[in-house]
Parts: structure tokens; sequence; C-alpha cells
């Protein structure tokens, strides 16, 4: 827990000295390396990052937000044996960088083609920036991306649920729940083909235990259960579909910016909704199954 502490503090401090040398006073150099390292978002300034208009300052905010989405065990693990590589032999990692890639070449790439941007330099910046600020729950912003064209606002909204790395300060259903769920599924597949076959769900060279693979299912199925129930809940406030799906979608995977009426801020939503999205906050940084445990009468009985 020690060296985990000491990791975070050196991210922050470095995080703010590289702030300050890209051009940031001393104050928001250090706020923002809270909000960065954090994965916070939030900002001293209402235009969020995108007030100081540096891309100097956007790729230090992408470098640090893409530390801060990594788990902090395989920082100890890579630091502590002078070894970068065990950042490529971890599957984790690798999907995590594989999800913000793919995601940042369609955007950048749409971007450009639909005329968003007519730079191209442009369309990389705001399109990767945006991509690894929403994809790693981080939710600093340096464009309107509510308003970008076709699919792209959902799409960015959608890397939201895979968020960040387990271990890390990322919100969202973390990489490798998603990562089990897709093995799981495609060795249900192989089942099909193969029925008496007995094919382990692996990471990496680790084969999981069923207990590991149904913990993820029930997380899963009770986030879904979570996001159906809170969605229906605002939508009977009066809350348009949009605003209310991207609402509980960016308050639960705590992202912070959604789209319709939550793309700016959400002071305009009425009060009933306001605490509902205050419960799926809490229930989303806490992980969902930490809650309903503490809100369980079983549990005080013992």
């Amino acid at each position: 827990a020690k060296a985990l502490w000491y990791i975070y503090l050196a991210l922050t401090v470095s995080c703010a000295l590289a702030y300050w040398a890209v051009g940031m006073d001393v104050f928001d150099a250090i706020a923002h390396s809270f909000s960065t390292v954090a994965i916070g978002g939030f900002s001293t300034h209402d235009l969020s990052i995108g007030y100081f208009q540096s891309t100097a300052i956007e790729t230090v905010a992408v470098v640090f937000m893409l530390l801060a989405g990594i788990n902090f065990s395989l920082h100890f693990v890579a630091w502590r044996s002078l070894d970068p590589l065990a950042y490529l032999r971890d599957s984790e990692f690798r999907a995590y960088m594989a999800v913000l890639g793919l995601s940042a070449t369609i955007t950048v790439s749409y971007l450009y083609l639909s005329g968003t941007f007519e730079r191209f330099g442009d369309a990389l910046h705001h399109g990767i920036f945006q991509v690894v600020s929403i994809g790693t729950t981080t939710g600093f912003t340096t464009a309107e991306y509510f308003h970008w064209p076709s699919f792209l606002p959902v799409m960015l909204l959608f890397t939201s649920f895979i968020g960040g790395c387990a271990g890390s300060t990322g919100g969202g259903m973390k990489v490798i729940r998603f990562l089990l769920l897709f093995k799981q599924g495609m060795r249900e597949i192989s089942r099909l083909v193969h029925p008496n076959a007995q094919i382990p769900v692996k990471v990496g060279n680790k084969a999981m235990s069923e207990r590991v693979v149904e913990a993820v299912w029930g997380f899963f199925a009770i986030y879904i259960g979570c996001f159906t129930l809170m969605m229906i809940a605002l939508l009977a406030t009066g809350l348009d579909q949009v605003t209310a799906f991207s609402a509980v979608a960016a308050c639960l995977n705590n992202l912070g910016p959604g789209l319709g009426e939550v793309g700016f801020h959400y002071s305009n939503i009425n009060d009933t909704a306001k605490w509902i999205l205050s419960l799926a906050m809490l229930l989303g940084r806490l992980e969902i199954f930490t809650l309903l445990v503490l809100l369980s009468p079983a549990f005080w009985r013992r």
C-alpha cells in the first residue's frame, strides 16, 4: 500500500511539474494535477482544459490520464523491476490501449473526413484528447464533443462503460471485466462446436476460476439492472431519453459530461433527478457491490 501511495504521489508531482513547464501557472498546475491523476476531471476554469488553448498542455493531460488509467500494481511491477516491457505482457493493459487506440483512430478519421475540423492537426489533437479523457472517465474537455457529427458522441460515451483498468483511479466497469466477459463469450461459442471440451477462461497464461467468472457476470447483471432502473426513474422525472441515458452513464461511470441537457452541466435538471444521479455516482465510485452490501439488512444483522 505504501508503494502504491508513493507511485500516486510521484505521478501527481510529475504531472504538476509538467503542466507548469508547458505554461500553466503554479496554482492551475497543482489543481489540474490533482484532477488528472485522480481522474476527477474538475478544472479551475469553466472551459476545462480547453481554456488554455494549448496543444502542449493537452498532450501532458493525455499522457497522465493514460498513466492514471493503468493498474497501479502494474506500475509498481514495471518500475520496481525497471522493465517497461512488463506493461506489454499484461493482457488488461494491451486491451486498454487497443480500445483507446481504435476509438481514437475512428474519431480522428471521422472528424477530419466529415469536415468538422479543416486541419488534420486539429482533428488529431481534439480527437485523441476527448477519446482518452472520456475513455478513462476523466471528463476534461477541449471541445463540445456532444455536438460532433453522427455516431461519435454516443461512441465516446460508450467507451466510458469500459473505463480504466482494475486498480486504477478510473471509473467504468473496468477493462478486465470486459475482457473476461468477451473471453467467456468466446468460450461459450467454442463449447457449442465442442460440447465435451474443457476450455478454461484465461487472462494471459493464467486460467481464471469459475468463481471469478461468475462474479464478473454477477457484477454485469447488477450494473445493467441499476442502470435500467435509474434511467427509468429519470424518464419519470421528465427528462428526455438522450439526457436520461447519458446522465446515468456519465454518473454511474464517474465520467461527468453527458449528452443532451447535461452536455455542459447538470444545473438545469430537476432536483429529483439530481438525487437519483447522486446515488448513481456513489454506486459507480464504490463499484455497486460495496454500497448494496452496506444497504443489505443481512450485513447489519451479522
